[in-house]
């Protein structure tokens, strides 16, 4: 008895430690980004920052952005508009507004076509004062 209880316990160990693995984003079948969190830095207040989020096709199909949106009103996507063939690059470029101080955390999220979740990026950084003359 005391063996059957063990391998029940093992066994119940193994199926959930593979069940907990987390599941792959859809996107990622699709595309390669370069880098999906960018560190702008340190900037000063009220001082536009533009990053590029660059990727790569790695499907075997054109794949096309449908749709890119931002976590607040101050940050501002951009992305490439025509369908990105097979082995060539596309990006996602973010314009933020540095309106407010302190360590800043911004999120985009990229609609594809065909594919049900989006996939998402990150922008960090600090904004400072400006300085003093």
């Amino acid at each position: 008895m005391k063996k059957f209880i063990l391998s029940l316990f093992a066994t119940l160990m193994i199926s959930t430690a593979l069940w907990a693995q987390q599941a792959q984003n859809p996107a990622d079948t699709k595309v390669k980004f370069a880098k999906e969190t960018i560190d702008f830095g340190k900037t000063e207040l009220n001082k536009p920052v533009s990053v590029d989020f660059e990727f790569t096709n790695i499907s075997k199909e054109p794949v096309l952005i449908e749709a890119a949106r931002a976590s607040c009103g101050c940050t501002t996507p951009k992305w490439t508009t025509e369908p990105i063939l097979p082995g060539k690059k596309g990006k996602v470029t973010a314009n933020y507004n540095a309106s407010s101080i302190g360590q800043q955390n911004k999120t985009i999220w990229v609609k594809f076509r065909g594919v049900d979740s989006d996939k998402e990026l990150h922008l960090t950084g600090t904004v400072g004062n400006p300085a003093s003359k």
